[in-house]
């Protein structure tokens, strides 16, 4: 069994060398590391099953009690392939926190490109720089496109960006934009339901004393 993870290790790592010399690699590449408490590679059925995963790549990290892809051999796993993972499924990025029950989770080319997570509820976080708070959502179910960098949230969709809070059946939010909409055509029977929170009164400082008479 050890052997099979490290012989999918190795073929990643070469693949990898080999893609570098051809071209300089952007932040979100690099070699994939993969670990697991269990693995099973059938070859013959062109299956991996990975227990108790991480799956780890520069900034992005995904962990799960359970993965598995069909259709493909140790050497092309991560080429144009969906993997399912099952419980606890966490996906991290510098773009935000992906949390879930299951999770499609599709790589191209040896790249996270789309990820499909469902839940009760599903939830995303991303931290915004600027104003120092957390952007926060959560659905049933939660599609996020890497390369556009737009999450879409459907059903029992919820969406928090610190300041106003956005309540409808599918909402789309754009991660590096921190901008978040809702078409009225995928609201069903809903209607989009927005809360503004008002900031904080400023406290008033007690006005100054006057100054004291001169004594005569």
């Amino acid at each position: 069994m050890g052997t099979s993870i490290r012989n999918l290790c190795l073929s990643l790592a070469l693949a990898w060398a080999s893609y570098a010399l051809a071209a300089s690699p952007k932040a979100s590449q690099g070699p994939i590391d993969v670990t697991a408490q269990y693995e099973e590679v059938d070859g013959k059925n062109k299956t991996v099953f990975l227990r108790k995963v991480r799956i780890a790549q520069g900034n992005m990290t995904l962990t799960a009690d359970q993965g598995q892809v069909n259709g493909t051999g140790v050497e092309n796993a991560f080429d144009d392939s969906v993997w399912v993972f099952k419980g606890a499924v966490k996906v991290t990025m510098d773009q935000g926190v992906l949390n879930s029950d299951e999770g499609r989770v599709t790589f191209s080319n040896k790249l996270l490109s789309y990820a499909v997570v469902t839940g009760k509820p599903a939830t995303f976080q991303q931290r915004i720089p600027k104003t120092d708070k957390d952007a926060h959502g959560h659905a049933d179910k939660i599609e996020y496109d890497v390369a556009k960098g737009v999450i879409r949230l459907t059903q029992d969709a919820f969406l928090d960006n610190g300041q106003y809070e956005v309540h409808g059946e599918s909402l789309k939010y754009d991660v590096a934009k921190q901008v978040s909409s809702a078409e009225a055509s995928e609201q069903g029977s809903q209607r989009v339901h927005i809360i503004i929170t008002p900031p904080p009164p400023k406290s008033s400082s007690p006005p100054k004393a006057p100054p004291a008479n001169p004594t005569p």
